[in-house]
């Protein structure tokens, strides 16, 4: 198949993932937007009036948090599924079987960009001052995408041959609500749980994403953190692309014998 092959076919499943999950739904693509704002109204309620955090602008601070975690949850849980659910196209046309989970991913980025600008919108709302490091935003985006990518090529092989797989994903997404720093800082998490965080790409991309839009920082620069903790950034690079190739390499492991089980 040729590369102008491959992009007309990861195009046209693309907008299908998109038309079908909103598909006789009243509001649309707005949903993209009511989650993240009821969830950030209810937890800027919780941190501000019951918990009283001073922190300033905790309706940004929270929603640079929300953003990747509301995409990583959703683009995870769609990529898992996406080979069992997409049996009768795999069974029909010999598309190649990678590009199913990558363009579920891409699929679900259609809900990031609404809320990339909802995002944006309440960082200006709030006069946070727009600076050169808003640049670094779309590399912190496709580092996410890519992460993402090749975490659904291993458990969306996985899930063809144990259906249990989509549950513990989404157990999983569950349990990464509190393990990473999504409602509360990172400052807060002391040795020797500080060394568990840099394992999670998950908690180094809501890192990255406050120090360029909330603290107005470049990615790698943390005041007063210890030097390791300003490798963020390359951290995030390594580990994206290690876990897409890793997912790449046992997806095309296992798919010859996916047409038999599903």
């Amino acid at each position: 198949m040729w590369r102008g092959d491959y992009l007309y076919l990861i195009q046209n499943l693309v907008m299908k993932d998109f038309r079908i999950r909103y598909r006789n739904m009243s509001l649309g693509v707005l949903w993209s937007l009511l989650n993240p704002i009821v969830m950030m109204g209810v937890m800027t309620f919780v941190w501000t009036k019951i918990f009283k955090d001073g922190r300033p602008h905790f309706p940004l601070f929270v929603l640079c948090g929300m953003v990747p975690y509301n995409f990583f949850t959703i683009a995870w849980s769609g990529g898992t599924t996406s080979i069992v659910d997409s049996a009768g196209l795999i069974k029909r046309l010999p598309v190649p079987r990678e590009v199913v989970p990558v363009s579920t991913v891409l699929s679900c980025s259609i809900h990031l960009l609404v809320q990339v600008g909802l995002l944006l919108a309440i960082a200006i709302g709030s006069h946070v001052v727009v600076n050169k490091y808003w640049f670094w935003l779309p590399v912190v985006w496709a580092l996410e995408i890519v992460f993402v990518s090749g975490l659904s090529l291993l458990t969306a092989a996985a899930n063809v041959f144990v259906r249990d797989t989509r549950y513990i994903v989404e157990s999983t997404n569950l349990v990464m609500m509190w393990l990473v720093p999504v409602f509360y800082d990172f400052s807060l998490v002391k040795d020797p749980y500080t060394q568990i965080y840099d394992l999670n790409p998950l908690a180094a991309l809501v890192i990255v994403m406050r120090r360029i839009v909330y603290e107005g920082v470049a990615p790698n620069w943390c005041s007063g953190c210890a030097e390791h903790h300003t490798l963020t950034m390359w951290k995030l690079v390594l580990a994206s692309f290690s876990v897409f190739f890793i997912g790449l390499i046992v997806f095309r492991r296992f798919k010859p014998m996916f047409y038999e089980h599903i």
